[in-house]
């Protein structure tokens, strides 16, 4: 079992340092902070930073934040959170949002929650100095995000590996941006990662679990979908577009 471990978090901290090269993700001096949600995806990439930050190169500083919806039904363990975080030597802040969903019926709930909670999280980490807010989107997410585009939107966009911010001092870096969701997956069972005590009643009606089953059947279709997709949004012949 240790040696699969080690396996799998080699193959993954291989593809992280990869993007973080690539996309130029950490420099020395950053002031990080990860936006610890408590799923999978955030605990490998405060994993992986942590990791980073023990580093003599580049100088870096992560810290976490969790952020609690007071009004939505669901949970995460914050002692395991915080018990994660003294064990990667992170430290961790909790912070507490909310909002009123009378204000904007033409919104969803998932809307609404996403967008209070990141309003949360960058306005403290403006407040608290930090120059980069850390996701833990990876290669999956990516690329459901364009053909979610794409199908719902008709534009051509997704979520970059680092992203310089209008309204805040901030930039946000997606370290994981290389990594497949299934190497997640295993790392979370191999170091048994602690799902959610309640989970959002919302997560599994949205057209974002509808567009994966589409990528899952693409890839069905020609296993090399996921590379063919990656390589297509840096592959973009304008001459021959509408």
């Amino acid at each position: 079992m240790r040696t699969e471990t080690g396996k799998t978090e080699k193959h993954i901290r291989r593809l992280f340092h990869k993007g973080c090269v690539e996309y130029g993700l950490v420099a020395d001096g950053d002031k990080i902070l990860v936006a610890l949600s408590g799923g999978k995806d955030s605990l490998c990439l405060l994993r992986m930073l942590a990791q980073q930050s023990r580093l003599h190169r580049p100088a870096i500083r992560v810290e976490a934040a969790h952020v609690i919806m007071d009004n939505i039904p669901y949970e995460t363990d914050r002692s395991y959170l915080t018990h994660y975080c003294e064990e990667q030597g992170v430290r961790l802040h909790l912070l507490h949002s909310s909002f009123d969903e009378t204000t904007d019926r033409r919104r969803t709930r998932c809307f609404l929650c996403s967008w209070n909670r990141r309003k949360t999280l960058f306005s403290f980490a403006s407040e608290q100095g930090f120059n980069k807010v850390a996701l833990g989107h990876h290669q999956d997410d990516i690329i459901i995000t364009l053909l979610m585009n794409q199908t719902f939107e008709g534009s051509m966009q997704t979520m970059p590996p680092r992203l310089k911010m209008n309204h805040y001092p901030l930039e946000i870096i997606r370290p994981l941006c290389l990594v497949h969701e299934d190497m997640i997956t295993t790392l979370a069972a191999e170091l048994g990662f602690e799902k959610q005590k309640t989970p959002c009643p919302y997560e599994t009606v949205t057209h974002r679990n509808t567009m994966t089953q589409v990528f899952r059947q693409l890839e069905t279709i020609n296993p090399e979908a996921r590379h063919s997709l990656w390589s297509a949004m840096k592959n973009v012949h304008h001459d021959l577009l509408p």
